[in-house]
């Protein structure tokens, strides 16, 4: 059969991105009664996150009409949702919208009215996110400040916000039947149908991507799948947040009969470089204070189990003496709290079904990740097991009563590090990190160390707890992120963009995984479904140049 030219496929494109956003064309069994009527969008967000909400801005900025879905109460994802310690790796990386947030954080802590628990001056931030002398931006903030920044965007450019409703799963997108299919329209478990001609997915998750048939993947890919070794099982990367040596795994001390203690894998911890569905922990990225007008604090939760956190008391007592958190000073008196050592806040191997599954057993996960948390929490400023100065200085922090103030101080934004990742044309791997691959195709730059985190914890040889998964290498320069890692395979879907749970192997995306970066990335997918618009092309033919 004779080739198509290239002029006679892109006339059946144009026909066919007619037909579509019209609602011409019959759609697939999935296809929506609803799908018919009422507004069609140009470009329709799925997810509110810090990506989600850059790109409702880009969108609106490049003359399109646009809704930004958030199935919470709350813009902002992480950035707005307790993580204020910024991971960038290096500033100059960051442009476009990005920073504007950064220098609109900056802005608001000029005014010295934001300063009511502290002065000004009393505030010292450190290390990468250090706001040098002269600085236009700011990159350490209170969870409530990047709320107000974000509220204020959607506000100001009067982009059509939409709280409250979460996708259908897995029956809530229509499609074609042609491929490369289209979305037609997406439904929401209320029933509300938003139609579009073009479609973001800006979720930690990917359900967007998923319901849409798109391909991808969970888990941490064996290191032959891209020549990679740093991927798959790392026992000999575990020098990072490790156990203390000798700790007895199970519930009567050396007595393998009495059962593991919770939380350690009996099936772990597979054989080396080997893939795995295992995800890497989770956790809420907690904002203290420890201001006595301010502080509600640390509770005994409903629910507690001492066992849950007996490897805790047992790392102590082996000999170790470090704080078992990062708490890094924010702005009033604030902090933003991450896991540090072996026992920490990390809620490691709990999280496996959070990517798949429904939405009552996610809140199920959630709930549990925050009893933990929480009982943690009180362990540490409690229990007598815990060394003193650790038992003193835990105790004199707790949770903000002017932050999350629906939860007493506690968010609802669970740190989703890593979870479904789209497999596209174009895979972001560790030799894109090392600079031993370059993208040609650039829509972003990513400037942080691979980073993964624990992924689960085993026994040893040796028949003590250690764990595994958390592998830290950075020492290379910023590098660019693909276009063709945030759009689909080129026989998928047409107008579906994928900022956030784009195509990278787990430990690239470890490095690609940081708020900043998926802000200019939800920029970038906006300019190009906007492009892609104005073309009339499948966003995997977007003019790069433009």
């Amino acid at each position: 059969m004779a080739t198509l030219s290239a002029r006679t496929m892109h006339l059946q494109w144009v026909l066919l991105f007619v037909a579509t956003s019209f609602g011409l064309l019959a759609g697939s069994p999935q296809t929506h009664a609803a799908a018919d009527a009422g507004t069609v969008y140009d470009v329709v967000i799925y997810g509110g996150t810090s990506a989600g909400v850059a790109a409702a801005v880009q969108a609106g900025q490049m003359g399109k009409s646009v809704v930004l879905i958030e199935p919470s109460r709350r813009l902002g994802g992480l950035s707005s949702g307790g993580l204020g310690q910024t991971d960038i790796g290096n500033k100059a990386a960051i442009g476009g919208l990005a920073r504007r947030f950064y220098q609109a954080v900056r802005e608001h802590y000029n005014d010295p009215a934001a300063w009511k628990w502290q002065r000004r001056d009393q505030y010292m931030d450190s290390g990468q996110t250090r706001t040098a002398a002269g600085e236009d931006t700011m990159w350490t903030f209170e969870p409530s400040v990047a709320l107000k920044v974000f509220e204020a965007w959607v506000k100001d450019r009067r982009i059509e916000v939409v709280y409250g409703e979460r996708l259908e799963r897995p029956a809530g997108v229509a499609l074609t039947r042609s491929i490369p299919w289209r979305i037609l329209s997406i439904r929401m478990e209320s029933g509300r149908t938003f139609r579009g001609r073009m479609f973001i997915d800006a979720t930690y998750e990917g359900d967007l991507m998923a319901a849409a048939r798109v391909s991808y993947t969970i888990g941490r890919e064996a290191g032959s799948v891209y020549g990679e070794t740093l991927n798959g099982v790392q026992t000999g990367q575990g020098r990072h947040h490790q156990f203390v040596a000798g700790v007895d795994p199970y519930v009567q001390k050396g007595n393998p009969a009495s059962g593991l203690l919770p939380f350690i894998d009996p099936a772990g911890p597979g054989v080396e470089h080997a893939g795995d569905r295992r995800v890497q922990a989770y956790c809420f990225r907690m904002c203290l204070t420890d201001h006595p007008d301010n502080r509600i604090a640390f509770h005994k939760p409903d629910g507690y189990d001492p066992l849950w956190y007996e490897l805790l008391l047992r790392n102590f007592e082996a000999g170790e003496a470090g704080m078992p958190w990062i708490n890094s000073s924010m702005p009033n008196r604030k902090t933003d709290t991450n896991n540090r050592t072996g026992f920490s806040t990390d809620f490691i191997g709990q999280n496996y079904e959070y990517p798949e599954a429904t939405y009552a057993q996610r809140e199920q996960i959630v709930a549990r990740h925050r009893l933990y948390q929480q009982g943690l929490m009180w362990t540490l400023a409690n229990h007598p097991r815990v060394p003193e100065h650790i038992r003193r200085e835990v105790a004199r922090w707790g949770m903000c009563r002017d932050e999350f103030t629906e939860g007493e101080g506690w968010q609802d934004q669970l740190y989703v590090r890593e979870a479904r990742r789209m497999v596209s044309d174009y895979v972001m791997t560790q030799h894109h990190c090392q600079g031993r691959q370059r993208a040609d195709d650039p829509v972003g730059l990513a400037a942080y160390g691979m980073d993964s985190h624990h992924v689960q914890r085993y026994v040893d040889a040796s028949g003590h707890v250690r764990n595994e998964g958390d592998v830290e290498v950075g020492g290379f320069s910023p590098y660019p992120i693909s276009y063709r890692s945030i759009v689909p395979k080129a026989n998928e879907c047409a107008n579906l963009l994928v900022p956030v749970c784009l195509s990278a192997s787990h430990i690239a995306y470890g490095s690609i995984r940081m708020e900043p970066v998926f802000m200019v990335l939800g920029q970038s997918a906006a300019t190009a479904a906007a492009l892609a618009i104005d073309e009339g092309v499948p966003v995997q033919r977007v003019d790069g140049d433009k």
